[in-house]
């Protein structure tokens, strides 16, 4: 069952399309100063962002299962992950599942420390944690890329709901 509603919809910028949901997924982890490689999500179909409340969903295809290289971590992310952003911080975040020894964990917040430490920190609903090197999340992007998402004022790719 899907927590975004008509309503939560109708407050929200929306777009549709894998290419500008990917630049925008990459804009919103700029803006909340997050690193852009936390959410490598294939073939996504929707993005919105309600930026009063701070919700965010995304909807992809099908659910990925991610590696990421630098510290060796499997993250699962399901069809439609949702979550609340601010300024270095995901919380109540739903869809999203790391591997531990043999068994996948639900990630509920996710912040790096203000001031910056070069440190990211995953919590677990339980108040678990585990911390990394923000370094691990990013993804190097081409300037061209970069130039990309500047260029883009929400039509490109896809289409902007207001």
């Amino acid at each position: 069952m899907s927590l975004v509603t008509e309503e939560i919809k109708s407050k929200s910028e929306v777009y549709h399309g894998d290419q500008i949901c990917q630049q925008k997924t990459k804009e919103l982890l700029r803006e909340v100063t997050l690193p852009n490689g936390l959410l490598p999500l294939k073939d996504i179909t929707e993005v919105g962002y309600n930026e009063e409340t701070g919700f965010v969903w995304l909807k992809q295809k099908n659910s990925i299962t991610h590696k990421f290289e630098k510290i060796g971590k499997l993250v699962s992310y399901a069809t439609e992950v949702t979550a609340h952003v601010e300024k270095g911080k995901i919380k109540k975040l739903n869809g999203v599942k790391t591997k531990e020894l043999f068994i996948w964990i639900t990630l509920s917040d996710i912040y790096v420390d203000d001031p910056p430490t070069g440190k990211i920190t995953f919590q677990t609903p339980a108040g678990l944690s585990r911390t990394f090197p923000v370094s691990a999340f990013e993804v190097e992007e081409k300037a061209s890329d970069v130039k990309e998402i500047k260029k883009v004022n929400g039509t490109v790719g896809g289409v902007k709901e207001v």
